[in-house]
């Protein structure tokens, strides 16, 4: 019997272009699929696009943020295996049916992740070298950016009863944070296979917003404080390294911009960083 697959499309506001994210995973080769949008609180017409489609659909009273939005469709869906779609972009016909037969053959495998297309309007961009995806143990890749993407990993339900779900106290950046405790846990296949149509250059993606280094920050302090007892010394000082690096960086933009109440919230997360039993690096 073939695993069910749950793809859930968080969504706020994107009625211009969350059909295409829809109509691509209908168009999957691959069945059976449980495809759940969630509506993050929109106030344009999704509710009425999305009733044209066979799909769950799930409306928050309020926009509540992309963490939020994702947990309840994990919460509410019933696939083995999970994928993620945000709704600016789509799957390719193959992309689930390629994923599941990798997975079968691979038992091993718990998050897999394929290539992508990106495109900036009609303009098709060449990923940089620092965008390659992300294959086996990874941590060393995962604190400086996000190298597992989204919209193209696939993961078995069991990772998040052994990892948890996504933190809702990240507005932004929650993929980086997670894929930090992924990388201390599991390793990532990839398929070498463009299998998602990556669009960007919009206003309204969450990549678009300045200051995200904060919450990079505030990931990489959060793993170093849960999973101190677990790290090894190479691992704490990779870790720290980086979030050092990071507020270094992040601090000067504040300076230049007179963004003092981020600073201050900045230092306010180091000093609560650093408790008594716990040595300064």
């Amino acid at each position: 019997m073939k695993p069910l697959v749950s793809v859930i499309i968080p969504t706020y506001n994107r009625d211009y272009i969350l059909e295409g994210a829809i109509k691509s995973v209908l168009k999957q080769t691959y069945k059976p699929i449980e495809l759940i949008v969630v509506d993050d609180g929109s106030k344009d017409q999704t509710p009425f696009i999305v009733k044209r489609y066979p799909l769950k659909y799930v409306r928050l009273p309020k926009n509540f943020g992309v963490s939020f939005a994702r947990n309840r469709g994990i919460l509410k869906s019933k696939g083995e295996l999970i994928a993620f779609l945000d709704s600016d972009d789509e799957f390719l016909p193959q992309k689930i049916e390629k994923q599941v037969d990798f997975f079968l053959k691979n038992l091993q495998c718990k998050v897999l992740q394929t290539e992508e297309l990106w495109y900036k309007g009609e303009k098709r961009l060449n990923p940089k070298k620092h965008h390659a995806k992300a294959e086996g143990f990874f941590l060393d890749r995962a604190v400086k950016l996000c190298v597992v993407s989204i919209s193209t990993v696939m993961l078995k339900r069991e990772v998040f009863h052994e990892l948890g779900l996504f933190d809702e106290e990240f507005p932004v950046c929650e993929d980086y944070e997670y894929w930090l405790r992924v990388a201390l846990h599991l390793p990532v296949y990839l398929l070498k296979e463009p299998l998602v149509v990556k669009h960007g250059g919009r206003k309204d993606q969450l990549s678009e917003r300045k200051g995200l280094d904060f919450y990079r920050i505030k990931a990489l302090l959060k793993t170093f404080r849960n999973y101190y007892p677990r790290l090894s010394e190479e691992e704490k000082l990779l870790i720290l390294a980086e979030a050092k690096r990071k507020t270094q960086i992040f601090s000067k933009g504040a300076l230049k911009h007179g963004n003092l109440k981020a600073l201050f919230e900045l230092s306010k997360m180091w000093s609560n960083f650093y408790p008594k039993a716990l040595p300064k690096f």
